[in-house]
C-alpha cells in the first residue's frame, strides 16, 4: 500500500470516529434534554408552611448562606451541579401554573430562550408595592451584591408573589434599586416569549427568605450601602461644620400620615413636640407628610433627621436613611398591641438592623372593645386603620427624654480633622 493511500485511510477512519463520537455526544445531550423536569413554582403540598425552610417556592431546592449573608440559590453553582435555572409560564393568578427546572447549559430544553447576564429572581410573600414589604424582599440582593464587591449587576429582575409573576414594584422601591445598582431595574415578564416555551438563564440568583438567617453585622453593612448609595444618587451628604464635626442641632422630624393611622388631633400632637423642642437648645422641628415628597426629598429629610417620630406605617421604612444611631419614636392605634401580632414590630427590627435606636412605641389605650369574643383577625380589621389619640403627659415626658439623650450623644460626637471625608464619596463593598 502506498503511503498516500494509508494517509487517506487513516484520515477517513478519524473522520468516521469523530462523527461517531459527535453522534454519541448528541445522543447523550438529547437524553439530558429529555430528562429536564419542570416542577410547579408553588408547591401546594407546603401550603400550610409556605415561608418555612425550603418554602413552597422552588420547594425541591435548599438555600446557601455564606458568613452570615442572605439565604439564596445560585445557578449555575456546585450545589446545582453546574446546571442553570430554567422557567416556564407567566401566569399572574396561580403560581402552580408556572414552572422551574434545572438544565445543563449544553442540553437546554427544546426551543428554550437563553438569557445572557445576571438575573435576580425574587419571591415575595406579600407585596412589591408596599415600601416595607418590597424592601424586605429585595434587601437580600443588596447584601449579596455587596459581598461580591458590587461588581455583578443584574441585567433583569423576575418578580414572583406566591409563584405568580409580577410586572412592577413601587416607584420608591424602584428608585432605591436604581440608586444601589446604578440603573433602573428591568423587570422581565416574558411577554416576548411563546407561552409554552421555556427561558433559561446564564447566571441567576434566587432569594425567598427576606432577611431571614442574616447576621446583624451583615444587615448593618448592607443598610449602610443602601444609605450611602441613596445619598450619592440624590447628591446628599451629612451635615458637618467647618471643622468636620457633626452639627449640634437636634433635628426632630414628625413624619405624618393622612387617613389610616393618622393622629386624631395632629395639631395638638405637633404642639406638644414643638413645646418640648423649644426647651432644648438647638432643637429644630420639621413636620412633613411622606406622600408630599419625592424619593430624593424623603432621603434628604431623613439625612437631616436625628429623631424621627411617626405613626406605624410604610413611611417609616425611610428610617434607615438617617445617620447611624439616630432615634425612632413609633405610635399605634388602639387594639394593635392585642391583635396585630409580630408584624407590629417590624420597624423595631429595621431600626436594629440598620443601626438606629428604637426608643419605644406608644399604643393608644383608648378605644372601643372588640365585639368578637374569638378575637384574632376579625378584631384586628376593626383597629387596623384607626386613628391615633395622644396622652399629653406621657408624650411630653417621652419626647423630653429622647431629645435630652440625643443632645448628650451629639455633643460627644466629633470627627478629627485629619479624618474628615464625605461619607458618600465611596460606598463600602466587599
Amino acid at each position: 500500500m502506498h503511503q498516500w493511500q494509508k494517509v487517506i485511510l487513516d484520515t477517513t477512519s478519524m473522520v468516521a470516529s469523530d462523527r461517531t463520537t459527535a453522534n454519541k455526544l448528541e445522543a447523550v445531550a438529547e437524553r439530558l434534554r429529555d430528562a429536564v423536569t419542570f416542577l410547579p413554582l408553588k408547591d401546594l403540598r407546603f401550603a400550610n408552611q409556605p415561608a418555612e425552610g425550603h418554602t413552597w417556592f422552588m420547594s425541591s431546592l435548599n438555600d446557601t448562606s455564606i458568613s452570615g449573608g442572605p439565604q439564596h440559590l445560585r445557578f449555575p453553582s456546585d450545589s446545582s451541579k453546574g446546571r442553570v435555572l430554567c422557567l416556564k409560564g407567566r401566569d399572574l393568578h396561580d403560581g402552580s401554573w408556572n414552572y422551574y427546572a434545572l438544565a445543563w447549559p449544553g442540553a437546554l430544553p427544546h426551543n428554550a430562550t437563553f438569557m445572557i447576564g445576571l438575573t435576580f429572581v425574587s419571591y415575595n410573600h406579600y407585596d412589591y408595592q408596599n415600601m416595607w414589604h418590597g424592601l424586605s424582599t429585595l434587601f437580600p440582593f443588596v447584601a449579596w451584591h455587596q459581598r461580591h464587591t458590587c461588581r455583578l449587576l443584574p441585567e433583569r429582575w423576575v418578580l414572583y408573589h406566591w409563584g405568580e409573576l409580577r410586572s412592577g414594584m413601587s416607584p420608591w422601591l424602584s428608585k432605591l434599586m436604581e440608586a444601589t445598582f446604578r440603573k433602573s431595574p428591568s423587570i422581565e415578564v416574558f411577554d416576548k416569549i411563546k407561552e409554552d416555551s421555556s427561558i433559561c438563564f446564564e447566571d441567576a440568583v434566587v432569594t425567598r427568605h427576606n432577611e431571614g438567617g442574616m447576621s446583624t453585622e451583615r444587615m448593618i453593612e448592607a443598610y449602610e450601602l443602601l444609605r450611602c448609595s441613596v445619598r450619592r444618587y440624590c447628591n446628599l451628604s451629612s451635615e458637618l461644620d467647618g471643622d468636620g464635626n457633626k452639627v449640634n442641632t437636634i433635628r426632630l422630624t414628625l413624619l405624618m400620615r393622612r387617613g389610616a393611622r393618622s393622629f386624631r388631633n395632629e395639631s395638638a400632637v405637633v404642639g406638644i413636640f414643638r413645646r418640648e423642642c423649644d426647651k432644648v437648645g438647638g432643637c429644630r422641628l420639621t413636620v412633613a407628610h411622606s406622600d408630599d415628597l419625592s424619593f430624593c426629598d424623603q432621603a434628604k429629610l431623613m439625612s437631616t433627621t436625628d429623631v424621627l417620630a411617626s405613626p406605624h406605617g410604610a413611611q417609616l421604612t425611610n428610617l434607615f436613611l438617617m445617620d447611624r444611631n439616630c432615634s425612632v419614636m413609633e405610635f399605634f392605634p388602639h387594639g394593635w398591641l392585642q391583635y396585630a401580632g409580630v408584624g407590629q414590630y417590624v420597624f423595631q427590627w429595621l431600626s436594629s438592623w440598620s443601626g438606629m435606636r428604637h426608643q419605644g412605641a406608644w399604643w393608644d389605650p383608648v378605644g372601643e372593645k372588640c365585639p368578637y369574643p374569638e378575637g384574632g383577625l376579625k378584631c384586628f380589621d376593626i383597629y387596623k386603620n384607626a386613628q391615633i389619640g395622644h396622652n399629653e403627659t406621657h408624650l411630653s415626658d417621652w419626647t423630653r427624654n429622647v431629645l435630652g439623650e440625643m443632645k448628650l450623644r451629639k455633643s460627644a460626637e466629633t470627627v478629627p480633622n485629619n479624618k474628615k471625608q464625605d461619607p458618600t464619596s465611596a460606598c463600602a463593598c466587599g
